[in-house]
């Protein structure tokens, strides 16, 4: 599989790059280099490359974690692409506090799960498909595409109110700190977790979860 997910990424990447820019929203990743993002509680990145306009991950590498933002943002909407290979899982995971006391970003950080909804192990919940709020709230459609085909996101967080749109759906919209939130993180694997989503204003990462997975076009507007 590995030798077909990396073939896939060779094919070129046409970004929207000068649209984007009219519209506010500015790159996150230049699609040549990893400037401005570093591995989680680490300065530098390995097991993540630069590949034809793609950030990859190598599950394979030395120096595996998440790959963060060097900045953090508190009201924004986020734009990117994902592409997952057969049988994986990964994350798109906002709000992280960046804190030798926490060993992973979803200690503190929210996610919106990236996964082969078809073949990964973790497809038995509705709330841990492709797009969802991870463990919390399921996407309203199954919008996702299979592995091996790019997913286009859109993330917006203002003011704690989060909406999800996948290939063009809204799919996910809530309230952090909101009664229903309240409701669904005291029935999650959250509900004693003290220091999960609060941190208003934090890092943005990319789950290592120990499968191949890609990303481009990655574009934030601040609000």
């Amino acid at each position: 599989m590995k030798k077909i997910f990396l073939g896939l990424m060779a094919i070129p990447v046409l970004h929207f790059g000068a649209l984007a820019q009219t519209k506010g929203y500015k790159p996150l990743f230049d699609g040549k280099t990893t400037t401005g993002w570093h591995t989680y509680l680490k300065t530098n990145v390995t097991a993540w490359k630069a590949v034809d306009g793609t950030l990859q991950l190598d599950p394979n590498a030395e120096g595996q974690g998440d790959l963060v933002t060097n900045d953090e943002y508190e009201n924004y909407e986020l734009k990117l692409d994902w592409k997952i290979s057969e049988t994986g899982n990964s994350g798109i995971i906002f709000g992280v506090h960046e804190d030798p006391k926490f060993s992973d970003t979803y200690l503190t950080g929210v996610e919106m799960q990236v996964l082969d909804n078809q073949k990964a192990s973790d497809n038995k919940k509705a709330t841990h498909l492709a797009g969802s709020l991870y463990d919390l709230k399921a996407p309203s459609a199954d919008v996702a595409k299979p592995a091996g085909e790019w997913n286009a996101v859109v993330l917006r967080k203002k003011d704690g109110h989060l909406t999800f749109w996948l290939n063009g759906t809204k799919i996910v919209e809530i309230q952090i700190g909101g009664e229903e939130w309240k409701q669904l993180v005291a029935n999650s694997k959250f509900k004693d977790w003290a220091d999960f989503a609060k941190y208003p204003k934090g890092h943005i990462a990319l789950q290592d979860h120990n499968h191949e997975v890609a990303f481009r076009n990655i574009y934030i507007k601040q609000l």
